[in-house]
């Protein structure tokens, strides 16, 4: 039961983030893409499901940025912030600028990362679930409860989807 909702769920977010949306998707790309996210959640012991739900809310895909009102700037589909960059190299055995490629162009390493980086949130909340979710965005309190609302709001949503009783919206 949980297999099939993890690999519906993830064919949404592809569709909903990849930069073309809907073109070029297919079953081996949603394939690869739950890969990913069942392989990164085994690494760093989180759920599936949260690193599915995290991917909806940052909203990001393959090969975009966001700038953020601190100046910093966030990468791909998880959104992952540059100021993870050394620790990724480090982790990775690469260099800060191979860190960031592998960030903005390979899912599978974007997803390990932000996996990584919920971890550690989890880790420093002492174990509360949601608490370390909201330290995913920031550990500001006024950030971390905006951020929880909308991650309920698409958890909310995904469920939705998931059971059938809604149908995705158009982006």
């Amino acid at each position: 039961m949980r297999a099939p909702l993890i690999a519906a769920t993830a064919a949404l977010a592809l569709l909903a983030l990849t930069p073309a949306r809907a073109e070029g998707v297919t079953d081996t790309t949603v394939a690869t893409a739950t890969e990913c996210i069942r392989a990164a959640a085994v690494l760093h012991r989180v759920p599936s499901g949260a690193i599915v739900l995290l991917l909806s809310v940052e909203g990001g895909a393959i090969g975009r940025t966001s700038g953020n009102t601190n100046g910093t700037v966030d990468i791909g589909p998880m959104q992952v912030n540059e100021i993870h960059l050394p620790a990724l190299a480090r982790r990775w055995h690469t260099s800060v600028a191979g860190a960031r490629e592998a960030l903005l162009n390979n899912f599978c390493a974007n997803v390990e990362a932000g996996a990584w980086i919920l971890r550690n949130a989890l880790d420093s909340a002492g174990g509360d679930f949601w608490e370390g979710v909201g330290r995913y965005h920031s550990s500001t309190e006024v950030y971390k409860t905006r951020y929880l609302r909308r991650v309920l709001e698409h958890a909310e949503r995904l469920r939705r989807i998931a059971s059938g009783s809604a149908v995705p919206p158009a982006r």
